[in-house]
């Protein structure tokens, strides 16, 4: 006969790491979209927004192999954000069969306030740790999502 156990992880469904990672992320997506409403942007809008800040313009491919997900929906993504005059995609002059994603003046400006604001958003969300607990909490599941892509990249 199968014993069951009365108490602990297995009858506490609010204590299974899939259920708490869910509801974390549901919780965390809420307060970053209360906060990017303002700046007309969704929370996947700001994560290609700062894909595309730094030295090189990048491609839309390696945009979205930076983001992990497919070329379709970066597609949509570029789309909505070129509609709202966020991001310009041109023709590389070095490589014509590369089409690269830039943001434009209107874009960095959204991406400054938007950004600040995202991070406020985050303090909020981990308001309940301790500074500490809150870096702990990063850095751990860095390592878990990281150890996990290096396992499907290679």
């Amino acid at each position: 006969m199968t014993k069951y156990p009365s108490k602990g992880l297995a009858s506490e469904p609010s204590r299974r790491l899939g259920y708490l990672l869910k509801h974390a992320q549901l919780k965390m997506a809420e307060v970053n979209a209360r906060t990017l409403a303002p700046y007309g942007i969704s929370g996947r809008e700001l994560a290609v927004m700062l894909v595309l800040t730094g030295q090189k313009p990048p491609s839309q491919q390696q945009a979205a192999h930076r983001l992990g997900i497919d070329r379709t929906t970066m597609v949509g993504l570029l789309d909505a954000l070129e509609d709202k005059g966020l991001v310009s995609r041109h023709t590389d002059a070095d490589d014509r069969r590369r089409n690269v994603v830039e943001l434009t003046d209107a874009g960095q400006d959204t991406l400054r306030r938007a950004g600040a604001a995202s991070e406020e958003a985050e303090r909020e969300f981990l308001a309940p740790l301790s500074p500490q607990a809150a870096e702990q909490l990063r850095n751990s599941l860095h390592a878990i999502v990281h150890q996990r892509l290096a396992g499907t990249d290679g």
